[in-house]
């Protein structure tokens, strides 16, 4: 009877979105982190938190990757005053793009703001909303990530919100429609490293148990390099649309049964430096 070789470990990048939008947002990203339950985490510079929130962080730069959560779609955004919906900036991206020149500006000023606390440039950049796709959004970014990073050893990469093959439903459609494969070309073009696919996307609805669900098919369909993204939160907050989904997932991301699922999956949690991502 042959022998049963083992199965390499599949690496893949668990990443908290969110960062700073409330307190219980980081308090619950910084816990996990600690914990090594994930593996990267994506700040909203223009929440007023950040400056103090950044703190939480600070010890585990060694272990966690920070990037820019660009963002042209929240409170914050529309407080600093380039922000508007959801629906108005898809509207805009599908109807003639937003302007390079003002969302270059607007690119610049975030990353002054990550930089102004982290003193280092962000590991990678993605969007609030997956915006970092949208046209106009997608050219302007790449253009200043060249310009601004480009003479450094390790420039940041980017996050491509493509679901797996085989594995899209209406809403990782609609989320590609506007501009992964573009913005995966225009990133190539200019040898800026992306990853490869994005998953953790479902409709903030369900149980603690739908989510455990969705977890394990995750884990399972994502290929080595990819992203997994989630929500977590250590409490409900007030205001917060999808306060009840953030503390579901902290619950089960903290659990040993995330830590059952990734056994059972043979998945490692890694970081996302540029040698380990694919595609």
């Amino acid at each position: 009877m042959a022998a049963h070789l083992p199965t390499t470990p599949k690496s893949l990048i668990v990443c908290a979105d969110d960062f700073a939008a409330n307190a219980s947002v980081s308090l619950g990203i910084a816990q996990l982190a600690q914990r090594r339950r994930i593996s990267a985490t994506s700040v909203m510079v223009l929440s007023p938190r950040w400056p103090q929130d950044a703190a939480l962080l600070q010890g585990l730069r060694a272990q966690i990757d920070v990037g820019l959560h660009l963002d042209w779609t929240s409170e914050f955004a529309v407080q600093a005053g380039h922000g508007l919906s959801l629906h108005n900036a898809m509207r805009r991206a599908w109807m003639r793009g937003f302007d390079p020149k003002q969302a270059q500006m607007v690119i610049q000023h975030q990353l002054d703001l990550f930089e102004a606390q982290w003193q280092a440039p962000p590991d990678y950049v993605d969007g609030h909303q997956h915006v970092q796709q949208f046209a106009g959004i997608r050219q302007a970014l790449v253009q200043v990530l060249t310009q601004r990073y480009g003479n450094l050893p390790a420039q940041p990469y980017l996050r491509i919100s493509r679901a797996p093959a085989g594995s899209a439903d209406l809403k990782t459609r609609v989320i590609a429609w506007m501009g992964a494969n573009a913005l995966k070309k225009i990133a190539t073009n200019n040898r800026l490293t992306s990853t490869s696919v994005l998953s953790g996307i479902y409709n903030f609805s369900g149980t603690g148990a739908d989510y455990a669900r969705h977890m394990k098919r995750w884990l399972q369909q994502t290929p080595a390099g990819g992203i997994i993204m989630c929500h977590p939160a250590q409490a409900i907050e007030a205001g917060d649309e999808i306060g009840m989904a953030r503390r579901q997932e902290y619950n089960y991301l903290s659990s040993s049964e995330f830590a059952d699922a990734l056994q059972q999956a043979q998945v490692v949690i890694t970081r996302g430096v540029s040698s380990r991502i694919q595609g």
